[in-house]
């Protein structure tokens, strides 16, 4: 596999610790980063966006090509802390994925905080799914999909999904999955904290402060879905850098739903951060794991 030379590693961690600053900017200047950001994406070319109306809330179906299977769907939540993102900022990535995988990806402008804390994009995650079901998709013709606090918003609905005693997805990928937002406890908070570019303790923090807004009481145990029963979960695809602070959620998150009887793959990229794919059209890793994500809902997609 073709690698970014450790000069442009560099270059790209210097550019992106500078203007990451996620702990210390104000809301709106994080979603002002983002539009501007995504609006200086190149996308490739051929691909198929068409707005969604998915309840009360809006989304959007993304086809890397014209000729995509639309009898299967990967069901995406975006990252971006609960407080930011869109379908726009992840057009070119839900693109990339629904090329990779030749699926339909139907993206989702979950509510954000704080106009809307917690449990908002629970439920809305969790309605855009019943949505699928009753659009005539089955359950086996979904897989999840989601970065960051998406990949945390992944598990969240897999586990309501399970003890409501709904069918469950064909599986879900996770890209730096925030898997504990109640302890923050994972060792990479310290070993990787001179390393990560992007992510830290304190802006975990944030985001779980951020999304809880005024709730009062514990923690709800759900924000943890590490420390939750893992028990009776589909096929999980997790990926996440090896140089970001969130490595321990995913590698403790991966061990203990091994443990539970979970069917799990997990890749560590070497000298990565969090939600790297998000840099594909220049980084090759990226590139790599994004089509790795793509032989996975492939093969879920094969399963009997």
């Amino acid at each position: 596999m073709e690698k970014t030379s450790q000069e442009q590693l560099q270059a790209i961690k210097h550019v992106l610790k500078q203007t990451s600053d996620y702990a210390h900017q104000s809301v709106e200047q994080i979603r002002q980063g983002m539009n501007e950001a995504a609006a200086r994406f190149p996308m490739l070319p051929d691909i198929v966006v068409e707005d969604a109306v998915i309840g009360q809330l809006h989304g959007e179906w993304v086809r890397g090509q014209k000729d995509v299977a639309d009898q299967k769907v990967i069901l995406y939540f975006h990252g971006g802390g609960f407080i930011a993102g869109s379908c726009e900022f992840y057009r070119d990535l839900a693109a990339r994925i629904s090329m990779a995988s030749g699926v339909s990806v139907l993206t989702v402008d979950y509510r954000l905080a704080p106009e809307y804390p917690y449990p908002a994009a629970n439920e809305d995650c969790l309605s855009a799914y019943h949505w699928l079901l009753d659009q005539g998709y089955s359950a086996r013709d979904i897989v999840l999909g989601g970065d960051s606090v998406g990949g945390s918003l992944a598990l969240m609905t897999l586990l309501s999904l399970r003890d409501a005693g709904d069918e469950l997805p064909r599986g879900a990928f996770l890209m730096s999955p925030h898997t504990d937002l109640v302890h923050l406890d994972g060792d990479s908070y310290v070993s990787r904290a001179a390393l990560d570019p992007t992510g830290s303790l304190l802006t975990s923090g944030r985001i779980v402060n951020d999304y809880l807004g005024n709730w009062s009481g514990a923690v709800p145990a759900l924000l943890s879905p590490l420390n939750m029963n893992l028990h009776g979960l589909p096929s999980l695809f997790i990926q996440v850098g090896d140089h970001e602070v969130l490595l321990s959620d995913s590698t403790r998150f991966a061990d203990r739903a091994r443990a539970a009887g979970v069917e799990v793959t997990l890749e560590i990229w070497e000298e990565m951060w969090s939600v790297f794919h998000t840099l594909a059209y220049m980084l090759p890793e990226a590139q790599q794991a994004i089509r790795n994500i793509g032989l996975y809902v492939q093969r879920q997609f094969s399963n009997n």
